[in-house]
Parts: C-alpha cells; sequence; structure tokens
C-alpha cells in the first residue's frame, strides 16, 4: 500500500530544493568558463534563449508528471501510462541515472569539501603554485583520503534525507540555498573591488565576436544548448520527485521560472566572483574544472585576508554541491519507498551503504585503479560515468519525458497541460503544442547525436 505522501511546508522550499538539485559545481567553473571562450555576451544570450525554449518547457513537464502521479520516477509511469503500453521501463534508466550520477558526483564533492577543511586548517597558506598543485595531487592520488571524504558527504546527505521532507530535507536546503545566495553575494562583491576587476568583467560580459566565430558559430550554439539542457538535470526524474512533493496550489509554468532564474543567477554571479579576481592576480582563468582545485587557492593566497574569502568559497562550493547530493539522494530514497513500500528509514540506510561501496571505482578510478581506462588514454573511470550520464541518460530520458506528454500514445498534451496549469500563476501556452510535439523532440535528438560526435570525432 502507497504511504501517505509528504508535501512542502512551504512554495519557498520547493523552489530553493528544486533549484538546489540543478545548482550544482557545473554552475561555477563551467558557465563562466564557457562564457568567456565562446563569446562572453553574446554567449550568454544565446543560453538565455536556449533556457526560454528548451529548459523550461521539460521542467515544467517533468514537475507534471511527478505531481500528477504522486511518485518518483520508479511508479510515475506505471501510474500516469494507458493501460498496456510500456512507459514505465524508462523507469529503470532513469533510477540508473541517479545512481550512476552519484557515483561520481560524491567523489568530486567529497574533493571540495577536503579543501574546506584544507583552507580552514591553513595549508595552503604561503603555498607556491606547485605546493597547490601537489596538495590536489596528494587528495586524489590516496585512496584512503578519497574514501573518506566521499563517505562523509554520503553520511550528511542521507543523514539529511533521514529526518524526512519537511524536517530535513526542506529545513536544512533552504538554511544552505540561503546562505549560499549571501555568500555569493558578497564574495561578488570582494572580486568586484579588487584591482583590476574591470578587465575581468569585460572578458566576462563584453560581447566578443572574435571568440564567437573562432570556435564556430554552430559550436558555440550547441555549447550554449548543451549548457541549458545539462544545468537542469532534467531526463532523470530529479525535478519529478519534487512535483510530487507539491500540491496544486501554483501552475507549474511560474514556479519553473523562479528556479530557472535562480539558477542562471548562481551560475551568472560565479563568473562575476572568478574572472575579476583571475584578472586583478593576473592567472589565466580558462583552466575549467583545475580553477576550483589548482587556480583559486593561488588567488585567495595573494588575497588580503585570502584565508577569510577562501573560507567562505568553499563554504559556497560545499552547500552548492550538497544541495544536489541531497535533492537526488531524496529521489533515490523515494525509489525505494514507491517501488519497494520500504520506510524511510531502511531506504536510508539501505542506499547509504548501497552508494558508499558504488562510488569506490570512481574514488578508487584516480590511485589504485588509475590503469582502468575505459574511454581511452588518459580517460577515468568518472570519465566514464559522466558519459553515460551526461550524454545518453539525460537527453534521452528528457527526449521520453517530451514525448510522454505530448504523444496520444503517452500521457497525452491534454492532461499534461491540464496539470501544468492547474493552481493560480502563470499558464503554460497552449500554442506551444506544436513546438513542443515536432520541433522539441528534434531538438533533443539533436543534442544526443552531437554529444557522440563531440565525444569521439
Amino acid at each position: 500500500m502507497q504511504q501517505d505522501r509528504e508535501t512542502f511546508k512551504s512554495r519557498l522550499g520547493f523552489i530553493l530544493i528544486s533549484a538546489g538539485c540543478a545548482i550544482g559545481l557545473g554552475n561555477v567553473w563551467r558557465f563562466p568558463y564557457i562564457t568567456g571562450a565562446y563569446g562572453g555576451g553574446i554567449f550568454v544570450l544565446i543560453y538565455l534563449l536556449f533556457l526560454l525554449i528548451f529548459g523550461l518547457p521539460l521542467m515544467v513537464m517533468e514537475f507534471s508528471v511527478g505531481r500528477a502521479s504522486k511518485r518518483s520516477v520508479a511508479m510515475s509511469f506505471d501510474v500516469l501510462e494507458p493501460k498496456g503500453s510500456k512507459w514505465h521501463l524508462f523507469k529503470w534508466a532513469g533510477m540508473a541515472g541517479n545512481y550512476l550520477l552519484m557515483m561520481f558526483y560524491t567523489t568530486i564533492s567529497g574533493w571540495i569539501l577536503a579543501y574546506l577543511f584544507y583552507m580552514i586548517k591553513g595549508d595552503f597558506a604561503g603555498a607556491s603554485p606547485s605546493q597547490v598543485e601537489a596538495i590536489f595531487g596528494g587528495l586524489v592520488s590516496d585512496p584512503g583520503a578519497n574514501v573518506l571524504w566521499m563517505a562523509v558527504i554520503c553520511i550528511l546527505g542521507f543523514l539529511v534525507c533521514s529526518l524526512g521532507l519537511q524536517k530535513g530535507v526542506e529545513r536544512i536546503t533552504k538554511v544552505m540555498m540561503s546562505c549560499l545566495l549571501i555568500i555569493m553575494i558578497v564574495l561578488a562583491i570582494r572580486s568586484l573591488t579588487l584591482p583590476n576587476a574591470g578587465e575581468g568583467l569585460k572578458f566576462y560580459l563584453t560581447p566578443n565576436l572574435e571568440n564567437f566565430t573562432k570556435n564556430g558559430i554552430w559550436t558555440t550554439i550547441y555549447a550554449a544548448m548543451g549548457q541549458a539542457f545539462f544545468t537542469l538535470s532534467i531526463g532523470i526524474g530529479s525535478m519529478a520527485i519534487f512535483g510530487s512533493y507539491l500540491p496544486r496550489e501554483r501552475s507549474l509554468l511560474g514556479e519553473s521560472i523562479n528556479i530557472i532564474i535562480l539558477d542562471t543567477f548562481v551560475a551568472f554571479t560565479a563568473g562575476l566572483i572568478i574572472f575579476p579576481a583571475c584578472f586583478s592576480f593576473g592567472v589565466n582563468p580558462g583552466s575549467g574544472p583545475g580553477l576550483v582545485f589548482l587556480t583559486l587557492p593561488n588567488i585567495f593566497n595573494a588575497m588580503p585576508l585570502g584565508r577569510l574569502w577562501g573560507v567562505l568559497f568553499y563554504v559556497f562550493m560545499v552547500f552548492a554541491a550538497l544541495s544536489t547530493v541531497i535533492a537526488v539522494f531524496e529521489n533515490i530514497i523515494s525509489f525505494a519507498i514507491d517501488l519497494l513500500g520500504w520506510s524511510r528509514r531502511k531506504a536510508v540506510l539501505v542506499n547509504l551503504v548501497l552508494i558508499i561501496i558504488l562510488s569506490l571505482p570512481c574514488a578508487f578510478g584516480f590511485n589504485i585503479w588509475s590503469g582502468i581506462q575505459p574511454m581511452g588514454e588518459g580517460s577515468t573511470i568518472l570519465d566514464l560515468e559522466d558519459f553515460i550520464v551526461s550524454n545518453n541518460i539525460l537527453p534521452l530520458g528528457a527526449l521520453f519525458y517530451a514525448l510522454f506528454c505530448v504523444s496520444r500514445y503517452g500521457w497525452g498534451w491534454e492532461n499534461f497541460i491540464a496539470e501544468a496549469n492547474s493552481g493560480e500563476g502563470i499558464k503554460f501556452p497552449q500554442k506551444m503544442r506544436f513546438y513542443l510535439t515536432y520541433i522539441l523532440p528534434v531538438l533533443l535528438a539533436i543534442i544526443f547525436i552531437l554529444g557522440y560526435i563531440e565525444k569521439f570525432m
């Protein structure tokens, strides 16, 4: 028998938790970096366009499926699909996507938590660039340290989820997200007041036709399309679960707009923190993921009160990582509750052990299992897991949700639009039906195909 389903205590809680799921480590380094590399202000405009025509309707669709079914992806299609159809088979891909995502995200989050610990201890104080690189190298090459910090992240995430939706996930995520936003604003103000900060802003936001054309116009457009899609983590039911906890008091388009605005604000503000600081201290801003682990500690070393600013930055990073971890863990817990009828306590304990075990290959992939290079020379187990999720399950899952919501062989347009527009607020326009039925699926198929071309060609 289906247990009574909890609901959010407040609308703000739903918005912050859903935004927390979308806001992750990629917002901090990937969006600012590709913005600068692909044309500055031009790229931002293209990215915002794709968020509106691409990310927004998909988010409304996933929320609608979750709210109408009152289930996670493990059972939502079983509840809504036409009798005798096979849409429910997608549950296994959706569930696999959540587990696979956490199999590598917990290790990266563990590195961030370790860096916060190192910054508090003062390990980076006075360290040269080569010493900072050695600290990071020592961290990832130590299997014990990798497993320890990964396990701490798992324990923290499941501990929050064990307290329940309102008392745990909602209450603690609201505090974390509020602190995250405050810390970001403080860091942005500090960075913008550094010497030569204007050059960083110019690099970040001024429309740069040279970079726009240098990388190829289509490559730039695809990068913006991909960032708009992947930033929201749509396609594995990570948004549907929070829709399932949502009452029908508000229409879903307005709520989705609020979440996307918050996600974009964090990504945009991360650039205001990073680029002025890089240009102020003569550091190359184009180092991608290495920015967080190799470049920024050197900047904090050069800043007055750098240790304080460094601690604040890595607190913000930990909150960004944990908000995603907690959101996905809540989804994973709901699988066992919906599918097997387990209690929350049992689902938490079993999945805590399971996620730690499943995360070991990634944690060992940089040290004792570094010889395993599944995608060619120089690749890691993390690269394979990320490829399966980002280039396969996410785009195909989003395509699946889109077809389910518009096809008469699935849930169907009339059911979708009625659910999306139930309650007060902005209504989803009926005139979008043609676009969602015939154009959006093609765009999703293009993203899937180009993801393979970019990876292997």
